[in-house]
């Protein structure tokens, strides 16, 4: 069990551990990786879908793997090798063996002249191509004469790899936790998803009692989400009361939350509850702005989970993302104990929301109870903070709500619900 005050060191050396590995939406980086998370969540279930099964207007591509990419010059020193950088290969490029020209290497060629010193993170999934990433100064220094290209790849028929892991509550109706696992050595933008949600599961796998059932997947993007909705789609839209993407976690920036399309989902509003008391000068952004993830596919208006995402620095907004910038130094033990710990705070309140009433009319008399209505617990720092729960709590509305009225946390008002439970004050009413 990991101690709670290091968990921010201990998802960072996960981090670390898993950087070096070239993965893709496909092969065996995606396999070693969830081999990895395998060995923190032993009850984490990997299943292979094969390569052309249909998903929806989808269907799995071939599996690519890779061994090595390098460019040599005439002398034979390398100018670009893999082995330095995983991202200095097009992922997912068809194998290659030619002597061309420069101005014939070029046109394989991709990099960033307005970020002179980071290599692009390029992909070619669907379309049959290869190429090469290098950092604009690189590129500007190659001098014209022959170059040896090579691409060590195999691209053909096998199969998409996803982890999953269903913790059991009393409920049935569902929370998902997704995250991805398909980018080569990008830190903020790929291993802080699949780390922070580790230290979730181990956290909620060590509860004594868990309110509702969670779904935890590890997937790759896109492709991922879309073949595992093609499998379980059914019993999720009939389940999941909220869901989580997790992906840009782990650095010290602005938080930021990426509603569902309407913005009104329980998903919606945990995350703004937990933010507004986490994060108050957090950004919140439309859906229709996007910079997320598979909030696309989990959202679309033929599945419509009530799907939401907290991030620390939004896809496609910082000069690092899908970049070589984007490495360990990017990603801090702060940052991702802060992802962590706002996500915890969202399960808290939905295992807490509950409808409650005051089981007669009018208000309580406190004091034959030994109570007061003017005496509150003092994490709340409001004496008046009983007698405005015992007005709002109606049986009509739920805590969540409650709360957002009185302009306290929910969290703060757990222990004070219980007491009133104890002296039934309070009666909960099942919906």
């Amino acid at each position: 069990m990991i101690k709670e005050k290091r968990i921010g060191y201990e998802m960072h050396k996960w981090a670390s551990d898993l950087f070096p590995i070239c993965r893709s939406i496909t092969g065996d980086g995606t396999r070693e990786t969830l081999s990895y998370i395998k060995k923190l969540l032993p009850d984490l279930k990997t299943y292979e879908v094969p390569s052309g099964t249909k998903a929806f207007d989808w269907s799995v591509p071939d599996e690519w793997n890779i061994h090595d990419t390098y460019v040599e010059d005439e002398k034979g020193h390398r100018v670009i090798d893999f082995k330095k950088n995983n991202l200095h290969v097009v992922n997912y490029s068809e194998p290659v063996d030619v002597t061309l020209s420069l101005d014939e290497l070029d046109k394989h060629l991709y990099s960033l002249p307005k970020q002179p010193d980071a290599v692009p993170y390029v992909t070619s999934y669907y379309k049959r191509r290869w190429g090469f990433c290098l950092t604009h100064k690189q590129r500007s220094s190659l001098k014209p004469q022959k170059y040896h290209a090579v691409i060590k790849s195999r691209l053909g028929s096998g199969s998409l790899t996803y982890g999953e892991l269903i913790l059991p509550g009393r409920e049935e109706k569902e929370v998902l936790i997704s995250t991805y696992i398909c980018h080569p050595s990008l830190a903020n933008n790929e291993l802080s998803g699949p780390v922070v949600a580790v230290a979730l599961a181990i956290w909620l796998s060590n509860l004594k009692e868990r309110r509702y059932t969670y779904r935890i997947v590890f997937i790759p993007e896109t492709i991922g989400s879309i073949v595992y909705l093609s499998r379980n789609l059914n019993i999720m839209k009939k389940n999941t009361v909220a869901g989580f993407v997790v992906t840009c976690v782990g650095n010290d920036r602005d938080y930021s939350f990426l509603q569902s399309p309407w913005g009104y989902t329980l998903a919606d509003r945990i995350a703004r509850h937990a933010l507004k008391h986490h994060a108050p000068n957090h950004k919140e952004c439309f859906f229709w702005e996007y910079g997320g993830s598979d909030e696309q596919q989990y959202c679309s208006p033929n599945v419509g989970l009530p799907v939401v995402s907290i991030m620390l620095s939004r896809p496609g907004t910082y000069p690092e993302y899908h970049t070589s910038l984007d490495d360990l130094s990017f990603i801090t033990p702060s940052g991702l104990e802060g992802g962590y710990e706002v996500l915890k705070k969202c399960i808290i309140l939905l295992e807490n929301n509950y409808y409650y009433r005051v089981p007669f009319p009018c208000e309580p008399h406190m004091s034959k109870r030994g109570l007061n209505l003017q005496t509150s617990l003092k994490e709340l720092k409001d004496p008046y903070a009983l007698t405005l729960l015992l007005n709002y709590l109606d049986g009509k509305h739920d805590l969540l709500e409650v709360c957002y009225n009185i302009g306290h946390s929910l969290i703060d008002c757990v222990t004070l619900i219980r007491k009133l439970l104890e002296e039934k004050l309070l009666v909960k009413e099942e919906k």
